[in-house]
Parts: C-alpha cells; sequence; structure tokens
C-alpha cells in the first residue's frame, strides 16, 4: 500500500514534544488525531535518526540538465522521426525522458478529455 501525504514538521514536533512528555502512542494518535501507525512510525524515525526533518529520498539520480531535457524535447517535437541513436550522440537518457515526457503530455490529455465528458 502506498503512502500517504507527508505530516508537516510542526505536527512531527509536536509528536515528539508529547511523546517526550511521557505519553504513549495511542494517547497522542487520539490528541493529535493521527493514526497509530503514523504516530509509531514519527516516533521511530527520531529515535533512529535524531531528527523530525525529511531525510533524503532513495533512488537514482536523473543524469539530463533539465536545458538538455528542455532541447531534447524541442528536437523531437520537430521531427518526431528522428532516431533516438543520433540524439543519443549528443544527449543522454533519451528514450527516457522522451517517455516520460509524452507519457505526461498524454495523461494530461486523457484529463482533459474525461473532464469534457463529464460536461
Amino acid at each position: 500500500m502506498p503512502r500517504s501525504k507527508e505530516i508537516q514538521k510542526q505536527m512531527r514536533e509536536k509528536v515528539i514534544e508529547i511523546y517526550q512528555s511521557g505519553k504513549g502512542y495511542k494517547a497522542i494518535s487520539k490528541a493529535l488525531g493521527l493514526p497509530r501507525t503514523t504516530v509509531r512510525a514519527i516516533i521511530y524515525k527520531w529515535r533512529k535518526h535524531g531528527t523530525v526533518e525529511n531525510l533524503p529520498r532513495s533512488g537514482r539520480p536523473t543524469k539530463i540538465t533539465p536545458r538538455a531535457q528542455r532541447q531534447l524535447i524541442q528536437e523531437v517535437t520537430k521531427d518526431p522521426t528522428t532516431i533516438s541513436k543520433e540524439l543519443q550522440a549528443s544527449l543522454a537518457s533519451v528514450k527516457t525522458v522522451v517517455a516520460c515526457y509524452f507519457t505526461k503530455d498524454s495523461r494530461k490529455k486523457e484529463k482533459e478529455l474525461k473532464g469534457k465528458k463529464e460536461e
């Protein structure tokens, strides 16, 4: 199950403050209106890392600069028949960038179409 929205820093600090005053997970949960599992996760993170700040996310960083990405998208939209190997000589990660761009674009168009059907 995916995680839901992020809890604000002030709320996480409040959880730790109440925890340090001697309250348990259940009491904190009721007082702040948060699920018990969320309270437990916040306290666990605080104990392990000593902070309630957002930690760096995992995952591979992108290898292409935003400028190179814009250039690539411009080139592909001008001439969609351009072979990716030709572009790859000058820019990295061509297939990924192009696929990602057109996937986002098609999702946007799909949402627009759904919105028009509902009206």
